[in-house]
């Protein structure tokens, strides 16, 4: 793996600006994204593990930042990345108004098992999403959220109803939940995929999944994995496809995983990377927005303006500085 130098804390912490971004609608429990942005000399990188992610894992997503900052990357043999329209977990009411947002897509992330809410109601929205896109592909993501059972269920529902599904993503918890799933739906011959994305990147050994024939599909996200150059590594040892995803990042963040995306051998799914369509608020004027169902491979000029907008509050701020400064010590 590329070995990036270390700048110092303070080098980081004299460019660092913490930004508080509004959501169109509430996803995985959020109004707001707080992100952690920073330039290096290959321009602004991201850092934003989730505020409730521990010291120990925030560290791989500092790598990732630090190397997106300040490596060079090889050539890109792709400038544009497919990407899947993602839908939060709304009323069904609410399905045409936010996919209306992406423009043309072949393919749908739902979201489903949001806490609070039943299976009904994610046939409900899965249904209005064939409905009104009776062409494009649909994936679902539970973000492990269901007992295998009830995964089960839920996938044996759809298929009684002829819903198609291209893969669902981390339906259980575990990676042996994970086997238990797509060992029953081969025996009962229904032909669903599993896709591995918390299994892969909260395991000490992101290969684990792998090993343990527990998906066919891996999502990977260049930030919790330690970034780009150990995500490849991973696609390439796992020896499964891959999907590269988002982390509900910025655009700068977004700008990253399209660079990993666009650095493997083979795309075989649309990337879950139009996410910034789900920001109110970014970082640039010229956000990483899906154009006819792609997003543009570069690197995205910050916009000082839109950094004052949404500067964080000042506590919010000095939690961030203070969680950077311990994380630095881990790397």
């Amino acid at each position: 793996m590329k070995q990036t130098p270390i700048p110092s804390l303070v080098e980081l912490t004299q460019s660092a600006r913490v930004v508080s971004l509004p959501l169109r609608n509430k996803f995985r429990g959020l109004t707001q994204r707080e992100v952690l942005v920073f330039e290096g000399p290959q321009g602004w990188a991201e850092w934003a593990p989730f505020v409730e992610y521990p010291d120990e894992e925030a560290a791989l997503w500092l790598t990732a930042a630090i190397e997106f900052g300040y490596s060079e990357l090889p050539e890109l043999p792709r400038r544009k990345i497919p990407v899947n329209a993602t839908l939060p977990a709304v009323a069904p009411d609410q399905v045409a108004a936010i996919l209306a947002r992406f423009g043309s897509f072949a393919t749908v992330k739902i979201k489903v098992a949001e806490s609070g809410q039943s299976k009904t109601e994610d046939i409900q929205r899965i249904k209005a999403v064939r409905e009104i896109y009776p062409a494009a592909k649909i994936r679902l993501d539970a973000n492990g959220n269901l007992e295998v059972e009830q995964a089960l269920e839920l996938i044996r529902d759809l298929n009684s109803q002829e819903i198609e599904l291209e893969y669902f993503e981390q339906p259980v918890a575990t990676i042996a939940e994970l086997a238990e799933v797509k060992l029953t739906l081969a025996k009962d011959q229904i032909p669903v995929r599993i896709a591995a994305d918390e299994s892969v990147r909260k395991v000490t050994d992101p290969l684990a999944v792998a090993q343990a024939n527990a998906a066919d599909v891996l999502v990977l996200k260049a930030a919790p994995l330690g970034g780009i150059y150990r995500s490849l590594e991973i696609a390439k040892d796992a020896g499964l496809p891959v999907v590269i995803s988002s982390a509900l990042d910025s655009s700068i963040g977004i700008s990253m995983g399209a660079h990993l995306a666009a650095l493997l051998p083979e795309l075989n799914f649309d990337c879950g990377l139009g996410t910034a369509t789900l920001l109110a608020g970014d970082v640039t004027r010229n956000p990483l927005l899906p154009v006819d169902g792609q997003i543009d491979v570069r690197r995205v000029d910050v916009d000082e303006e839109k950094l004052k907008i949404f500067q964080a509050d000042d506590h919010r701020v000095d939690w961030w500085l203070e969680r950077l400064e311990r994380v630095y010590k881990l790397l």
